[in-house]
């Protein structure tokens, strides 16, 4: 029986999983953790243009908590009691060697979680990364930004100070929120419910964008929602209830216009930082 099957036939079992459920389910579980910590495996990857979630490894995530007990982690300045198998974060223990193999800079107070993937020539100022998370080659996740459970952010992003990506773990086939290659994302945003950020977009500092949250095109009029079109510049704005115009303005996303060499030049990466 090939991993999804075990796993799928544990899900439908999964309030009687445990520390002592059979061992191909623990084996299956373990397996998944281990080739998402190694970036063989993803939540969630586009396939023939559409991105599609592959359900088994977030219920294979969700039931590893089901088949780990809790602990306690010592430190200098504090203790932390979290599932045994998340306590120490992706990088305990690693060597110089280790980082060198793994190809990305890491600077201190970082936690990023097990099971977690992050590719080489990634910039990790103080931030936080979440289990299941994919962080593609170049991106900067820079001082105190945030990459949920499962997010997929793509190459060369800027995720900028102080903005989350957010995570999307249950239910099982929702979609993760995604961040395609070569996006800049403005200091102190949101991006969550599994929104799609379309590649080389750049969004503007203060958005925050849901599945809810109206996305209008300034030029056409068109409303949409879920989704960024690729080469947007998206800035914070308000739409007034057409019902009752003295009603508060409810905040929307506006795309004012595509990306060009202009606004490229400010949001572009700076390889110096990557070397």
């Amino acid at each position: 029986m090939s991993i999804e099957n075990i796993i799928n036939k544990a899900w439908e079992i999964k309030d009687q999983i445990n520390q002592n459920s059979d061992k191909s389910i623990i084996d299956s579980i373990n397996q998944i953790l281990e080739d998402l910590d190694l970036g063989k495996l993803r939540v969630a990857e586009k396939i023939d243009g559409e991105w599609i979630t592959h359900q088994h490894i977030k219920k294979a995530i969700m039931l590893s908590f089901r088949i780990n007990g809790m602990e306690t982690l010592s430190g200098p300045y504090s203790s932390w009691h979290d599932k045994a198998h998340l306590l120490k974060g992706k990088t305990a223990g690693w060597t110089q060697e280790d980082f060198l193999k793994a190809g990305f800079r890491m600077v201190p107070n970082s936690p990023v979680r097990k099971f977690s993937y992050v590719a080489k020539n990634v910039v990790l100022m103080p931030c936080f990364i979440n289990i299941g998370a994919y962080i593609d080659s170049g991106t900067m996740m820079d001082t105190f930004s945030r990459a949920g459970s499962c997010c997929q952010i793509g190459e060369n992003c800027h995720i900028s100070a102080g903005s989350g990506v957010g995570g999307v773990l249950e239910p099982a086939q929702a979609l993760p929120t995604i961040i395609e290659k070569n996006v800049f994302l403005g200091a102190m945003s949101e991006v969550v419910e599994g929104v799609i950020v379309g590649e080389g977009s750049v969004l503007s500092m203060g958005m925050y964008i849901g599945q809810s949250t109206k996305i209008v095109n300034r030029k056409t009029g068109e409303i949409t929602y879920g989704k960024i079109p690729p080469y947007s510049v998206v800035v914070p704005g308000s739409l007034p209830d057409k019902n009752n115009p003295s009603a508060p303005s409810l905040s929307c996303a506006v795309i004012i216009k595509q990306v060009d060499e202009k606004t490229r030049s400010k949001t572009s990466i700076n390889d110096l930082l990557r070397e």
